[in-house]
């Protein structure tokens, strides 16, 4: 049989072809304007705004890399920074002349700087620019340990920074002879002073201006290729730190990274004095890891760790020995001399550990040291209780007669008792009595109105002598006439 579409729906047909092509036709439209974009040169910003650690380093490359994924046309580095670790600025020296996408070193905002490590990556840099009112040099090494470096030592180091930024230059036609007196006299110059020692390439007052200038330069790449620069009317983007990279950069703060080696070492502390929180140990273990990990990013001395070690060495062994406080005043003394030393502030873009940050912790750990050499003492103060003498206070239910001596049930126990005092009436079976005194097998006992303790107790057969336990010992076998015995 043959199918045929009735006539009656081609009508709906045609109007379906309608609207689908009136919205693909909408979608071209709207598609086009972002074709037209897509031949805009496109530039990726990556900003260096703070102090060259690790964490810096590994943020500048990923950038790198982005831009060379996206087939970016340029890269502008915005440059404001004190310096930093000579190895972190090594490995950003690196990504830059084995980039694949010319890269723009920009010193900016106004009042910005390229100190130290700084003017390093600036000559590493294809093209380099400034701002008005911004300042490059100061480039000279210093130990990143804080120890004084020898003649020999300081004189190969000079050398060696003298050896690379002139290289560096030469490879880009710049100024050498500056480069080297930046590095051997700590040199700094402004930013037309740079401009007219062929330091820099121009001068731009804002990013469009930057980008419009540099357009038509040539920049040779690492192959030996040369290219000529596109960036008149680029689109630009930012790649920003993660944040997992603003943490990290964070906690390489000597202030920050301070206080989690304190935080981490107190909560340790805290949970050896008093064990089973796990709250302070488990902060105190992750804090520590951490203070350790931003430890490896800064310019440490070795000296001023191995006194903070050492402190808390003295303030471990403390809780288990009568130092007399000895201990205590010793590792406070070495934790204070040590966090005072602990950075080497010489090393640029690195300040010391605040001082009311350090004086703060070792007021917390006198405090903590305080509070557990306090509790410790009250314990050892106290009598243990145990054996009879742990009788005394606890309610126990009379179940012979006192008058004044009788049984009591108490603990689980069957005990010989005798009522204080001289009391003028018997204290009745079933009466709750509390424990004044224990002397030998026989308890003191006064009526309460508190509560039964130990288990309830079980009559004995009509006609049948009971054997209570009095103290861990039989008694003597009872009458058959025992007022225990229940009709």
């Amino acid at each position: 049989m043959t199918s045929y579409l009735p006539t009656q729906s081609m009508p709906i047909v045609f109007r379906l072809w309608a609207v689908i092509s009136l919205l693909a036709g909408l979608l071209l439209l709207a598609i086009s304007p972002l074709a037209a974009q897509s031949d805009s040169p496109q530039v990726r910003i990556i900003t260096i705004d703070d102090t060259i650690t690790p964490t810096m380093a590994q943020y500048v490359e990923r950038g790198i890399r982005s831009a060379e994924n996206a087939n970016a046309d340029a890269i502008v580095l915005e440059i404001d920074t004190p310096g930093g670790l000579g190895s972190a600025m090594d490995d950003i020296d690196r990504a830059i002349l084995e980039s694949e996408v010319p890269v723009i070193a920009y010193v900016s905002p106004r009042g910005a700087r390229a100190a130290s490590a700084g003017v390093f990556i600036t000559y590493a840099s294809h093209i380099a620019a400034m701002a008005p009112g911004t300042s490059i040099g100061s480039a000279s090494p210093v130990s990143g340990d804080g120890s004084e470096m020898s003649d020999t030592m300081e004189a190969k180091v000079t050398n060696d920074a003298v050896s690379t930024i002139r290289n560096l230059a030469e490879l880009h036609g710049r100024n050498a002879e500056w480069a080297e007196s930046a590095v051997r006299d700590a040199a700094n110059i402004t930013a037309t002073e740079a401009l007219d020692l062929n330091v820099i390439n121009l001068i731009a007052p804002d990013l469009d201006t930057l980008l419009n200038d540099a357009h038509g330069m040539q920049a040779t790449m690492a192959s030996g290729e040369t290219v000529t620069l596109n960036t008149a009317g680029a689109e630009t983007s930012t790649t920003s730190m993660n944040l997992i990279e603003r943490f990290l950069q964070m906690i390489s703060d000597p202030t920050i990274a301070y206080l989690l080696l304190s935080f981490g070492a107190l909560g340790i502390f805290l949970e050896l004095g008093n064990p089973g929180g796990f709250v302070p140990g488990i902060v105190g273990v992750v804090s520590l890891v951490l203070g350790l990990y931003a430890l490896g990013t800064l310019p440490v001395n070795w000296t001023g760790v191995a006194l903070i070690v050492i402190a808390f060495a003295l303030f471990f062994i403390d809780i288990f020995v009568a130092s007399f406080g000895l201990l205590l005043i010793g590792g406070l003394a070495s934790f204070i001399i040590g966090s005072y030393m602990l950075v080497d502030s010489s090393v640029p873009g690195y300040g010391n550990v605040s001082r009311f940050v350090i004086w703060t912790c070792a007021a917390l750990i006198l405090a903590c040291a305080l509070i557990i050499g306090t509790a410790a003492l009250r314990v050892l103060r106290k009598k243990p209780a145990s054996g009879r003498s742990s009788l005394i206070g606890d309610v126990g239910v009379v179940r012979q007669m006192l008058d004044p001596t009788g049984l009591v049930f108490l603990q689980g126990e069957f005990w010989t008792a005798t009522a204080e005092g001289e009391p003028t009436v018997p204290v009745p079976v079933g009466a709750h009595v509390e424990v004044k005194e224990v002397h030998g097998l026989r308890l003191i006992v006064k009526t309460t109105s508190g509560p039964e303790t130990g288990v309830s107790f079980v009559n004995a057969p009509r006609g049948q002598s009971v054997i209570p336990v009095v103290g861990g010992v039989q008694h003597a076998r009872l009458a058959e006439t025992n007022v225990l015995d229940r009709p």
